[in-house]
């Protein structure tokens, strides 16, 4: 049945999935995507919704060097906010609401337009590996299919556990069965595992709400888009969704159940996402607060189902149902489905390489939940990640490792194997030390040549991005070196309560200053000109006004970069030995050995690893 050899197996149709064989395929490399259930290809299983708090920063990365997320995440938008824009632009994210039927369409037509890439729908049950190295997968019917590259992508599928209440049964997702087999496999071939928890809230049927009750949440009134490609628009129309809150007797009815909840009963007994706490656990770890914010997020465009984004639970299905009648606005409320928690495995990453290679086995990636952690961005991310590096390994070409002050993917890997997680990591902007750096907007201009370079960004991709440079370094050239006189001025600053200007000067001191913005500064009569004349976009402003604002910290932190970058390029010897070096702790030496860091920049990120065990490591190696 399967007579060829190919490049990249990936295993797992979810976001990160997806996003390996769209980038190993577009790559070059004959890819094969096998999937139990090819109707669930980049299913959004819990909220749907892409991007967020950092999560919007991976959206627009993945998309910077070709991956289809943006793209999908644009095309299936029913709302767009722009989060945190009341902070600096270090903090934007953007977010959509997403129609959950129409994502996971978009996706796999995108798939199918993909050269090199074909599709099998059935579970791999193990894998293939001679001497060290992977050659294969088996499949649930004995179907044995060769590869030169195995990714794997499961999910929460492997050996995944539903708990509803003292209800539990296998399955990777409500309705959908559990993949069995190649946990056992992988700890038989030296590998260790773990389990960890997540959940997901009742969906309920809308038309049995009463909306008037909660406050609207409209999108943004100029909404933005993912992708940098031209070919997706942003929102004409929006969705709203719709703010709701618990209460002291919301409260009051969910412990009632707390007796029955696998949760405090011992039947789970893995860790959940600490930043996306099941609504019992509120209660329970928040005592003192008698109340909780509940987001009521359409499903889609035409749907009257509801995510109650805020009420995960594996509450008995009865005690969810009570609880949620006494919710202002829920009060004839109808179930479509209960919430649950799922336990399934996973393997802390500390046992992968940056190109998310595993140290064991050559040749077989892991990336999304496999590696401990939570979210469809940082699966997706991961995913394109290992999809490149499983092409680039197959083609005898050098590995494509992003550092930490490249990108926040480069953060998110960075975290995982130097760092390990023992809890369902999740990416945030206070994890990247070089966040002013890694904004949301100029992704592009970090990314795609990167991308193009690859194989996987388009000419048309990379030339959008230059012309962005060149237009926004002109415009901010333009304001360093125009004057602008104290009578054009001075009413522009009265108007801001900022101090005025005695003489003439330079646009670029009056933009800088923190009250002013590009609003301002088009009151006067040349600045409204130029950007008329040269018909600048929304995109080429906001980088210019960024660049004008935040040039001191960008250039501040581009320093701080590049000492960490010499660092970086101290390579140690792979398989060192760290156990003669006694001068250091038996902590470093331990740590140090298990995760066997590449470089010294990397060895001085791994926890109990001090800045003295670093300088003996210096020393030793001649440095």
């Amino acid at each position: 049945m399967f007579n060829e050899v190919y490049d990249v197996i990936v295993v797992g149709a979810g976001h990160a999935g997806s996003e390996a064989a769209a980038a190993a395929a577009n790559m070059g490399s004959k890819t094969l995507l096998i999937t139990m259930n090819l109707q669930n290809i980049a299913q959004m299983s819990c909220n749907p919704a892409m991007g967020g708090i950092a999560k919007g920063q991976i959206v627009r990365e993945i998309d910077a060097l070709g991956g289809y997320s943006g793209i999908v995440s644009d095309t299936s938008a029913i709302q767009f906010k722009m989060l945190n824009k009341s902070k600096g632009p270090a903090m934007w994210s953007p977010r959509v609401q997403s129609d959950r039927m129409r994502f996971a369409e978009d996706w796999r037509l995108l798939l199918e337009k993909t050269k090199n890439l074909d599709f099998y729908q059935e579970m791999v049950s193990g894998l293939i590996v001679e001497n060290g190295k992977v050659t294969g997968v088996k499949t649930s019917l004995g179907i044995e299919v060769k590869a030169k590259s195995v990714v794997l992508t499961n999910g929460t599928f492997l050996n995944g556990l539903i708990h509803i209440g003292d209800k539990n049964f296998g399955g990777g997702r409500a309705g959908e069965k559990a993949a069995t087999g190649i946990t056992e496999q992988l700890i038989n071939l030296g590998f260790e595992s773990g389990r960890m928890k997540t959940g997901t809230p009742p969906r309920v049927d809308g038309r049995s709400l009463d909306f008037s009750k909660m406050v609207e949440q409209p999108g943004d009134v100029n909404p933005e888009k993912f992708s940098y490609l031209d070919t997706t628009k942003p929102l004409e129309y929006q969705r709203s969704c719709y703010l709701g809150h618990t209460s002291e007797k919301v409260h009051d009815l969910l412990r009632e159940g707390f007796d029955r909840s696998p949760m405090f009963n011992g039947r789970i007994k893995s860790l959940g996402p600490r930043y996306c706490p099941s609504i019992e656990d509120k209660i329970n770890r928040f005592a003192d607060k008698n109340s909780h914010q509940l987001f009521v997020e359409p499903e889609g465009w035409n749907t009257v189902e509801m995510y109650v984004n805020g009420f995960s639970t594996s509450l008995p299905e009865d005690v969810q149902f009570k609880a949620m009648r006494s919710i202002v606005g829920f009060e004839n409320v109808k179930f479509f489905r209960p919430g649950y928690a799922i336990e399934y495995d996973y393997f802390p990453p500390t046992q992968l390489q940056h190109t998310l290679e595993t140290k064991l086995v050559q040749g077989l990636y892991f990336a999304g939940q496999i590696n401990g952690t939570t979210g469809y961005e940082e699966a997706a991310s991961q995913g394109l990640m290992a999809g490149i590096n499983a092409a680039l390994k197959v083609q005898e070409k050098e590995p494509f490792i992003l550092k930490r002050n490249e990108a926040y993917i480069g953060v998110l890997v960075d975290d995982l194997i130097t760092k390990g997680t023992e809890e369902p990591y999740r990416m945030f902007t206070s994890r990247a030390e070089y966040r002013t750096l890694l904004r949301q907007d100029n992704a592009d201009l970090r990314l795609t040549p990167r991308g193009y370079d690859l194989g996987l960004a388009s000419e048309k991709r990379l030339k959008r991005m230059e012309e962005k440079h060149n237009a926004s370094d002109k415009f901010v050239t333009f304001f360093k070196e125009t004057s602008v006189t104290k009578e054009e001025a001075n009413p522009i600053l009265e108007a801001k309560e900022s101090a005025t200007v005695k003489q003439q000067g330079k646009m670029h001191k009056i933009f800088a200053r923190p009250n002013i913005n590009i609003d301002d500064m088009r009151k006067i009569e040349s600045v409204d000109k130029y950007i008329n004349d040269h018909k600048l976009d929304r995109e080429i402003i906001e980088q210019t006004e960024i660049q004008v604002k935040y040039s001191g910290y960008i250039e501040k932190e581009k320093n701080n970069a590049d000492k960490l970058n010499r660092l970086e390029n101290i390579k140690i010897p792979s398989n060192f030995d760290y156990s003669n070096l006694q001068s250091m702790s038996l902590e470093a030496r331990e740590k140090l050995n298990k995760i066997q860091p590449v470089t010294i920049s990397q060895a001085s990120r791994i926890s109990g690893v001090s800045p003295a065990d670093i300088s003996v490591l210096l020393v030793f190696m001649g440095r």
